[in-house]
């Protein structure tokens, strides 16, 4: 698969139409993992629309996403580039055989305040 293709597939998996991007950097700003990430939630939407995937997937700034959707919030444009990111982490997962955890080795990491929406969160992203 071309990086295009990549591309293409990750904007068809998340839903995200990366043009409406304004790149005014309000989903960045109010990301809490700014300071912990190579590339930024408005940079993964510009990347993705310029067929850039593969530096994304290689980058951990794919793992070091909360999932926390404030990017989605403060979006003027509803982009919806939290979408994006999880995309492109699926995408390498399915890449690199999801080594990183899986549905059976889950269970290593749960303990009885491990919230319910978080496991759910987790198979959601294990099964697209």
């Amino acid at each position: 698969m071309t990086e295009y293709d990549l591309s293409l597939e990750a904007i068809r998996m998340s839903g995200v139409y990366p043009e409406r991007c304004m790149k005014c950097g309000k989903c960045s700003g109010a990301c809490p993992s700014y300071g912990e990430m190579e590339y930024h939630p408005h940079q993964f939407v510009d990347m993705i629309s310029k067929g850039r995937i593969k530096e994304l997937m290689e980058s951990d700034s794919i793992y070091k996403c909360l999932s926390c959707f404030v990017c989605v919030e403060r979006c003027p444009r509803n982009v919806f580039p939290a979408n994006i990111v999880e995309a492109v982490r699926t995408l390498s997962e399915r890449r690199q055989g999801a080594d990183r955890i899986s549905p059976d080795t889950l269970t290593e990491f749960i303990d009885g305040d491990t919230p319910q929406q978080l496991l759910m969160a987790v198979m959601r992203k294990y099964s697209k």
